[in-house]
């Protein structure tokens, strides 16, 4: 048990980084109503770069700006394939995430970089969770970013702009009727999730000190477990769509502190991508079981009477 206890505190952090990664994933699921497979590759790709920019000398603040770049012009890739193109969004994705893969062996040079926490100024790293002044703790760090982010999201989808990328996936032809470009909001919003999941893994690499080529492999089922957690458990946050997004950073690290117990209990670690993809698989499926069973147990209760 106390073994456990003091894996929770890094548990928490990293659940906090893959937030950041799920209200990317939010932003085109949710609102967008797109499942975008590109996500895989992108956080790889905002990994990459930031690494190789603090590797040769630039600021961590500038190496996670061009990290946060680098996953918009993945997403506007993923935008025009989509659009110009007329690929399925889902295919895509795929095309996208399978090009980024080259993309990335060719930014870090080989199929791991890593970065020593006494030598580079990181923002977070593993070695900040515990014995360190709070304002240099990971978790402090990582969560006043979020409350940031959620507060700049919560701006502009309060714009005009934002209120038409939300009508774009709510109801594209009404949006259309309505003289909006639902191209350009589908493209705009594929580049901030993008952008939003590259700046996340900027921070991963950060955390755990190295980036790795298949650093991104699976993540769109962590953003997925997230936003699904966060809406299946923290729906008395529904009424605000600020509060929806921070909804789905507490989702990210439930999940995480459900691995993390898994781990503590033993199963084997070869499981844990099977055990993810189960997890998922209940919480999209409790909508629906819900229903099923309300509807018939009315059914039922109505023919009683």
């Amino acid at each position: 048990m106390i073994s456990l206890l003091n894996a929770l505190p890094g548990a928490a952090a990293q659940g906090l980084i893959w937030g950041i990664m799920a209200i990317g994933v939010y932003l085109t699921y949710r609102i967008l109503d797109i499942a975008d497979l590109s996500v895989d590759g992108t956080f790889c790709t905002g990994g990459a770069v930031c690494i190789m920019m603090m590797l040769s000398g630039h600021n961590v603040w500038v190496s996670m700006l061009a990290a946060f770049l680098a996953g918009m012009a993945a997403g506007l890739v993923t935008g025009l394939f989509h659009t110009f193109m007329g690929i399925p969004a889902i295919l895509a994705g795929i095309l996208t995430m399978l090009g980024l893969y080259s993309v990335n062996l060719k930014i870090m040079g080989k199929s791991n970089q890593a970065i020593n926490v006494d030598k580079f100024d990181l923002l977070v790293s593993l070695r900040f969770i515990k014995g360190v002044a709070f304002y240099k703790n990971t978790i402090f760090i990582v969560a006043i970013i979020i409350l940031v982010v959620v507060a700049l999201l919560y701006w502009f989808f309060g714009t005009e702009l934002g209120s038409s990328l939300r009508a774009t996936g709510c109801n594209p032809q009404m949006s259309r009727a309505q003289g909006i470009n639902t191209d350009f909001c589908r493209v705009l919003g594929l580049m901030l999730s993008n952008g939003l999941v590259a700046f996340s893994g900027a921070l991963l690499c950060q955390y755990q000190g190295f980036a790795d080529i298949n650093m991104g492999r699976g993540s769109i089922v962590i953003g997925l477990a997230a936003v699904i957690i966060g809406d299946s458990l923290f729906k008395f946050l529904h009424w605000n769509f600020g509060l929806r997004l921070i909804g789905v950073a507490l989702g990210s690290i439930v999940y995480y502190l459900v691995m993390q117990v898994v781990i503590w209990l033993g199963v084997d670690t070869d499981l844990l991508k099977l055990l993810s993809a189960v997890l998922v698989a209940v919480f999209l499926a409790i909508p629906t079981w819900k229903k099923r069973y309300f509807s018939r147990h009315s059914a039922v209760k109505g023919g009683k009477n």
